[in-house]
């Protein structure tokens, strides 16, 4: 983790708190939470390499999850201000019960005391 001098260590736990919920809501297609999580101006790189605006991937969230047991492992946050960038990887079970892999990156802002995620880049592949 790297931190700046603005930095708390109450940052921390919350985009640490933020990004266990991102995972979580990938994995329960939970649409209102994302509806929170997500800065309006939220673009996303999925996994077959097309970008997607906020509407796009709220839309996308709604249907029901094709992977279980979402987990993410290596947990790195950079903060930089109000500026935060999380790198990890992920685990999961395909919908055909192979072993699933991948790795992400979110991107988040401090807007009005509020972290807002504003770009994810997400990979996955099955093992």
């Amino acid at each position: 983790m790297m931190v700046d001098g603005r930095t708390t260590a109450s940052d921390l736990e919350t985009l640490l708190s933020l990004n266990r919920d991102y995972i979580a809501s990938v994995q329960n297609s939970d649409v209102h939470r994302f509806d929170e999580l997500l800065a309006e101006d939220f673009y996303c790189s999925n996994p077959d390499g097309s970008l997607v605006d906020r509407r796009a991937f709220l839309a996308q969230t709604a249907r029901p999850a094709t992977i279980s047991n979402l987990h993410a492992e290596d947990v790195n946050v950079r903060i930089l201000g109000d500026f935060a960038i999380i790198h990890a990887r992920t685990t999961y079970t395909c919908g055909d019960g192979r072993a699933g892999s991948g790795r992400y990156t979110d991107v988040w802002t401090r807007r009005d005391g509020r972290w807002l995620a504003i770009s994810a880049h997400v990979t996955r592949s099955a093992i």
